[in-house]
């Protein structure tokens, strides 16, 4: 590497560009690198959707409340930042879907909404007779001749049939990536599906033996979940990253207005309080939007940056827990074909007994959906109402919420739509040889959950330094 300092900027404060700041300074102070690293952030506080709120014994999350234990990232970047001893798993506990005002107990075996044991899904009453025998009818179906990318509602409904599909595969699809199981991407959300198929003919049997596989070698009880969060709230990982990153310059409440090539492989960063910025090399950990903004002449980026997104609210409520009629489990999903206007509720004192003081309940709900984004846009109070009238229907509530605290996602989940595999690897490939050193990450790209995020970011730390030598 030519000893002359390196100026590498961080766009972005989100868990992916604080990953990239974390790994690439870590290696910065390991191995000596000549690099100077500047984070910029256009919020006055980092961590993007990680949000903790401390309320009167309350450890609420408004963002993301946990992440999967077997994507081993999220986990080894908490050690890495010294919280390992913080470390809490989920209390595992029966989840349910509604339909058509009905409460039913999801399957034992099902793995995303796809069944894998055959009894309880005989058992259940979530569907007709007819849609069981339809579901059945994997065991024999071909395996499928589509080329290329499908979305995953096509592929499910052919495997498993149009019930099973939405009335347990969607709601749970859709409390993951907010979006339309129909217009989604196979490949680049559950690829898996497409691999279990392929190898075992049978979606169903190639789920179970993947899940037996899987399950070899696990020490976890019965009563433990496979999530993973911190005692003090996510919050806290944000914190602890940003207290190890002394030797990083932090900007923040500081957009970028535009980036360009100055010369040969050189980039010019201005910023919205008229500074400028000079940087051999610049990592974007952005949302997609934002990037037509930074460089509106790139064509290349304009599948990119014309990615729809979903917008959403959660609204998180606390009760005394003897005026909450709560069933054994930890929450529910709710069906396409249901009157509600909330789309999943989780009973968070039951998944995270940490998370709330001895005799409340706190109960976190979703609304927004792809085409019904409009309830977002009610104040407070009617959001509110609307989700407290929800929850009567399936829960008893009869007394008001002790305190509710309503937060907004708006154009915040990226959908991976057909094709977006594609569509990234031909950015990708294009950005690279028209500005070089310039690394587009996030989740916006390869997958929204913390882990994916921190995988990402980790692995655009990765490439810069590769970039250098």
């Amino acid at each position: 590497m030519n000893q002359r300092k390196k100026k590498v900027v961080i766009v972005g404060g989100g868990i992916t560009g604080l990953t990239s700041a974390f790994y690439l300074n870590r290696a910065i102070n390991q191995y000596q690198l000549p690099i100077e690293l500047t984070l910029i952030d256009a919020n006055h506080r980092l961590g993007g959707k990680i949000q903790t709120e401390y309320k009167d014994g309350f450890v609420i999350e408004k963002g993301p409340d946990s992440f999967l234990e077997r994507k081993p990232s999220a986990k080894q970047l908490v050690q890495d930042v010294g919280l390992g001893h913080d470390l809490v798993r989920n209390t595992a506990g029966k989840r349910h879907i509604v339909v058509k005002d009905q409460m039913y107990p999801m399957p034992d075996g099902a793995i995303i909404g796809i069944p894998t044991k055959f009894g309880p899904f005989l058992k259940t009453g979530l569907f007709s007779v007819q849609g069981k025998v339809r579901a059945a009818c994997d065991y024999v179906l071909p395996r499928s001749k589509v080329e290329g990318d499908q979305s995953i509602g096509s592929f499910i409904r052919r495997r498993l049939g149009d019930e099973v599909a939405e009335n347990l595969v969607e709601p749970l699809l859709s409390g993951i990536y907010i979006g339309d199981m129909d217009q989604l991407s196979l490949l680049s959300t559950f690829p898996q599906f497409y691999e279990a198929e392929q190898e075992h003919r049978s979606l169903i049997r190639g789920l179970k033996k993947m899940s037996q596989a899987a399950s070899e070698g696990t020490l976890t009880s019965k009563n433990q979940g496979v999530f993973l969060t911190l005692k003090n709230g996510l919050q806290s990982l944000v914190e602890a990253i940003e207290t190890q990153l002394m030797d990083v310059t932090i900007l923040k409440g500081v957009s970028v207005k535009e980036l360009k090539k100055v010369k040969n492989a050189h980039y010019e960063l201005s910023l919205n309080d008229d500074e400028s910025l000079q940087a051999d090399g610049v990592i974007l950990a952005l949302p997609h939007a934002m990037m037509a903004e930074l460089m509106p002449a790139k064509k290349y980026l304009r599948d990119y940056t014309d990615m729809p997104a979903t917008t959403v609210a959660t609204v998180v409520t606390a009760f005394k827990e003897d005026a909450v009629n709560l069933a054994d489990g930890v929450g529910f999903v709710v069906s396409r074909h249901s009157d509600y206007t909330i789309t999943a509720c989780t009973w968070t004192h039951k998944k995270w007994p940490h998370t709330a003081p001895k005799g409340m309940a706190l109960l976190r709900c979703y609304v927004g959906r792809i085409g019904e984004e409009t309830v977002v846009d009610l104040s407070d109070t009617e959001i509110e109402e609307i989700v407290l009238e929800d929850l009567k229907k399936t829960l008893n509530i009869t007394a008001k919420p002790e305190f509710s605290i309503v937060t907004r996602w708006m154009k915040a989940f990226p959908q991976y739509n057909v094709g977006h595999h594609r569509r990234m690897n031909e950015m990708h490939e294009s950005l690279s040889k028209d500005m070089p050193g310039v690394f587009v990450t996030g989740s916006s790209c390869d997958g929204l959950g913390l882990p994916d995020c921190i995988t990402q970011g980790k692995m655009a730390a990765k490439k810069m330094r590769a970039y250098f030598e």
